[in-house]
């Protein structure tokens, strides 16, 4: 039995053939799953991998999509974004890094990145990728490894879209000290903030907001909706803390404490910037708040834990 959110959907305790009943039978028939061997430890690594079938038989190098699974599931967890991928006759992968972050090796560990970039090898080193177009995304614990892996691996990508992803694992443990995901973070790092120098190494290591001045050149888009944190897990201070250490690192404004004090209510800003307030067809929601730095983008959007699919693929469309 599954339980799991799917970019903004949430799909609870559904046997894993129901997942896919629904679904397209042509994309299904091409995704396959992978294994691959660990650089990190040797391990058998697996992961999805969907490959859109070759028009008239003509093989031509064709971009990737890296899609990271939330914080809770593994591999086996579905979304929207598959069927917009393989629309476009690109390739899907979605590597299970450690599967759910409850364990040392999970979590943002040395082991996780490494299994994302070794799958990435496996898939380019199999198939016909074209290596200036290797995308990169994730919700929720997977908008965590995007903006980890982005900062962390900058010259990998071409674009990264980060979706009410946590930047700060101590500010998030703080918020769910003694719950589930509280529990869970101490288990990957080895105990609570505060227990040993070694402990906080680990949140430390493991927090994007620790690397993110290293992805103030890639085109990161950072987005969550408003009402997260009180309809949902994660605050919007995490995505709006990651791009501001990407403007602080460039030099560029910051979005203000009484601008996140503004938006954390949730409300609107008093003072907002022309570019501020708005409409994003892609998104299909109005948005309270949208910043630049450099190639990166912070939305608020009037919406709550979730990513939008058709937003993702739009990012990704305008990196070409």
């Amino acid at each position: 039995m599954l339980r799991f959110w799917v970019l903004g959907f949430f799909v609870a305790n559904l046997p894993l053939e129901a997942c896919f009943a629904n679904e397209d039978a042509e994309l299904a028939m091409n995704r396959k799953q992978i294994q691959f061997k660990s650089t990190g430890d040797g391990s058998t690594q697996s992961a999805f991998l969907i490959v859109p079938p070759s028009k008239d038989g003509v093989q031509k190098s064709v971009p990737l999509v890296v899609s990271l699974h939330s914080w809770s599931a593994d591999l086996n967890q579905r979304n929207d974004l598959e069927k917009l991928v393989f629309n476009r006759g690109w390739l899907y992968l979605f590597p299970n890094f450690r599967g759910a972050n409850r364990t040392p090796q999970a979590c943002a560990s040395i082991l996780a990145q490494q299994d994302i970039l070794d799958a990435v090898s496996y898939v380019s080193d199999h198939y016909l990728v074209d290596q200036d177009r290797i995308y990169l995304t994730g919700t929720s614990g997977g908008g965590h490894m995007t903006m980890l892996m982005a900062a962390r691996y900058p010259k990998r990508w071409r674009a990264a879209s980060a979706w009410v992803g946590i930047s700060d694992l101590v500010q998030w443990h703080a918020l769910h000290r003694g719950t589930k995901y509280g529990n869970m973070i101490e288990q990957c790092c080895g105990g609570a903030p505060g227990d040993s120098a070694e402990v906080d190494a680990e949140y430390k290591a493991r927090s994007p907001i620790t690397h993110l001045a290293d992805a103030r050149e890639v085109p990161l888009d950072i987005c969550a909706g408003i009402k997260d944190g009180h309809k949902g897990s994660v605050p919007i201070i995490h995505s709006i803390n990651a791009f501001n250490a990407i403007a602080k690192a460039r030099g560029d404004r910051l979005v203000t404490e009484s601008e996140i004090s503004q938006l954390s209510r949730p409300g609107r800003l008093e003072n907002a910037l022309d570019h501020d307030e708005g409409f994003d067809s892609t998104f299909k929601r109005k948005y309270f708040l949208r910043r630049r730095s450099g190639q990166a983008r912070l939305t608020i959007f009037d919406g709550g834990h979730e990513g939008i699919a058709t937003a993702t693929i739009a990012w990704f469309e305008s990196h070409p």
